[in-house]
């Protein structure tokens, strides 16, 4: 319910509200701070005036309740102005599932809570009745739709967990037709590789889900023999300066009984929300009082019904002198009693800490791809106050509502900057996202999180537009150097006073050269030290700070490749005597591959017939191991068509296009529906 999350953020926030009770801003401002609206910036276009007028957003869901007084209407005059139901074709794509309405909630809801967006108007395409699986024939078929009903901008929150070439070529037809297409990450996360199609696709914005700047925005990480877990900290729990490491304990319910007979010194204690007794209110601050007592380090409580829940320790019916001693945080029913199966001499370590830019546990990791990085950024996804189904609001979670809070961010862009092309969209969100950190100040991956942070405050602001934002460098051991040019595009200003400069691995020797609007960037390897390292380049410009991550490659061989007409011929090399390769050519347009086999004594080649960056990926064995090279082609002297029947070389793998196939939508499920934060 809404009041008791403002509840909570009065606590927090009672000084900011002290300045927010102007009459008529009242209902908006209170509306703003329980959501990640301003958090991301999203204010600081409204004071121009920009909220989104005149841009059409495409919603790809469960369909969306246009009801809901924050949705409201359908057709010409409505909050949603068109549409397509795939599922009941001829009627409206009213949504029975409250996805696609949390989506369009977080992009565009103008009412008792406000969107990114909110004058922006929405498209909805109701590829799922259940939210639980949708064909690929579907959602290649909204993408195409939105595109004919001339969308500007395409947001994805659902996927396959693998790769997709038909859902990867319709976003690539919807990238082409100057439509900006968001997709999130997925919630498999924290392994890496999990990024699947669309948000693998290389055109596309794959957006990650941090934690958000709501209630008191303490994040919780919890581990137990090296895994980690999902928590959730309650509202009042002590904030930790150091984690907390103690062997793990089932104390059942958390009464005083149950620590009777146990030892939980210094322990981590677990128990389980509510009581074996009907109407018994055991409230978690006397669950904690229990367990501090007892002598406990922290507690965990796992639900009493499926899901996680979000938990307080301070409330009304406390007693007057309570305090909480020990952190206390709140855990999902599975895991829980996964969690309990493990005890014996097993160690939990809990920690606690402020940090809104948290990457959430859940958000699916790259990479996807040698040659590029995903997941492009990441946004609030974690307790987001959004519209749901029947007039209602909730909170949710998933890499499902980070992707929104960037569609309406482009949304926003595009109606203070229309003529801006979808890759220069792309290029001021990430280059002026802001740096998430883990729970040790450390900054997260570009694996993990991309270029950062959207912040649109910056974005708005920039004046400056660099292609590509993010790049990959290739080094081995006999190309020592590599290079990289970044075009350079002023929205406004000159470019005088351009700074330049480079963080990366201390074995290369970084130069830059400034060339009409071009920024020519030469980076040396001073000593081989062959893997895989990261990296940024800074460009400040007019007081704002531009960041480009790149991946670096340093391998022991190389892959060198040349065309002659329609054909590219590979050449290895190697420090050691190899005596056999595997050479893999992708046609970043469409993802097609085309393999081919070579030896030291062959001539390796493969026939292309498009104009397109092709990438080329080597596994070079050398005795018994083997190990990777890398290199990039841009043809673009093919004229005329060519069949696929002139195509040589052999598929590596053969796309199976199968319209039933499963996907996953993209909430994660960490929050029930209609939950509400509970005491007990």
């Amino acid at each position: 319910m809404k009041s008791l999350a403002i509840f909570f953020l009065v606590i927090v926030l009672s000084g900011v509200f002290v300045l927010c009770h102007i009459l008529q801003y009242e209902n908006e401002i209170r509306a703003l701070l329980q959501r990640s609206v301003p958090f991301v910036g999203a204010d600081i276009p409204r004071m121009d005036g920009i909220d989104g007028d005149g841009i059409r957003v495409a919603v790809i869901d469960t369909g969306i309740d246009f009801n809901h007084p924050d949705l409201f209407g359908w057709g010409y005059d409505g909050k949603v102005i068109g549409g397509y139901n795939f599922i009941h074709e001829g009627e409206p794509p009213m949504d029975t599932n409250g996805h696609g309405t949390q989506v369009a909630g977080v992009i565009a809801a103008d009412g008792e809570i406000k969107g990114i967006a909110p004058k922006a108007k929405i498209l909805a395409y109701k590829v799922s009745e259940n939210g639980e699986g949708v064909s690929s024939d579907l959602i290649i078929r909204a993408i195409e739709k939105a595109i004919d009903d001339d969308a500007d901008i395409i947001n994805i929150s659902l996927g396959v967990n693998k790769t997709n070439a038909s859902i990867d070529r319709a976003v690539n037809h919807a990238l082409q037709r100057e439509i900006f297409v968001v997709t999130a990450a997925g919630n498999d996360g924290p392994a890496l590789k999990t990024i699947g199609s669309p948000g693998r696709n290389f055109g596309s914005v794959t957006v990650g889900a941090t934690y958000n700047n709501l209630t008191s925005s303490m994040v919780a990480t919890l581990e137990i023999d090296e895994k980690p877990y999902t928590v959730i900290p309650m509202v009042g729990s002590p904030k930790l300066e150091n984690p907390v490491t103690g062997k793990l304990v089932f104390a059942n319910y958390g009464k005083i009984d149950d620590f009777k007979d146990i030892d939980v010194k210094d322990a981590v204690v677990i128990v389980e929300r509510g009581s074996d007794i009907e109407g018994e209110l055991l409230y978690f601050s006397i669950k904690e009082t229990n367990a501090a007592n007892a002598g406990a380090k922290a507690l965990l409580v796992y639900n009493n019904e499926p899901g996680i829940f979000l938990g307080e320790l301070i409330h009304e019916f406390i007693e007057p002198e309570y305090k909480p001693r020990i952190p206390v945080v709140s855990i999902d029913r599975d895991d829980g009693l996964k969690i309990k199966e493990l005890i014996g001499n097993t160690n939990a370590t809990l920690n606690l800490f402020y940090n809104p830019d948290f990457v959430a546990h859940f958000s699916s990791r790259g990479p996807v791809s040698p040659f590029y990085i995903k997941p492009d950024l990441v946004a609030p996804g974690a307790y987001i106050n959004t519209t749901q189904n029947n007039g209602g609001y909730n909170f949710t979670s998933g890499t499902s509502y980070a992707a929104p809070h960037v569609s309406g961010a482009a949304a926003l862009l595009l109606q203070k900057n229309p003529q801006l092309h979808h890759h220069e969209l792309k290029s001021l969100l990430l280059t002026t996202s802001k740096p998430v950190s883990d729970a040790y100040g450390n900054e997260f991956s570009v694996n993990e999180a991309g270029s950062g942070r959207l912040d649109i405050g910056n974005a708005y602001s920039a004046r400056l537009i660099i292609i590509p934002p993010n790049f990959v460098v290739n080094m081995s051991s006999d190309k020592l150097v590599g290079e990289q040019q970044l075009e350079l595009k002023l929205i406004d200003g000159t470019l005088d006073s351009l700074e330049v400069k480079f963080e990366g691995p201390e074995f290369i020797k970084f130069a830059y050269f400034l060339e009409a609007n071009t920024v020519r960037i030469k980076m040396n390897m001073v000593e081989e030290n062959f893997g895989d390292y990261e990296g940024k380049i800074t460009i400040k410009h007019e007081n704002t700070r531009y960041v480009i991550p790149f991946l670096l490659h340093c391998t022991p061989g190389s892959v060198s490749v040349t065309q002659q007409d329609q054909k590219l011929f590979f050449e290895i090399n190697h420090p050691e005597k190899w005596d056999f390769a595997k050479i893999s050519v992708i046609n970043s347009k469409d993802g097609e591959t085309k393999t081919v086999t070579t030896t030291p004594f062959k001539k390796a080649s493969v026939k292309i017939n498009e104009n397109a960056e092709y990438w080329v990926e080597a596994k070079i064995r050398v005795g018994d191991n083997s190990s990777n090279a890398y290199n990039t082609i841009e043809i673009g002297s093919i004229s005329g068509n060519h069949s696929e029947l002139d195509m040589i070389a052999i598929p590596e793998k053969q796309i199976i296009i199968i319209a039933g196939i499963v996907v996953m939508i993209g909430t994660v499920g960490l929050v029930k529906r209609k939950q509400n934060i509970m005491k007990v």
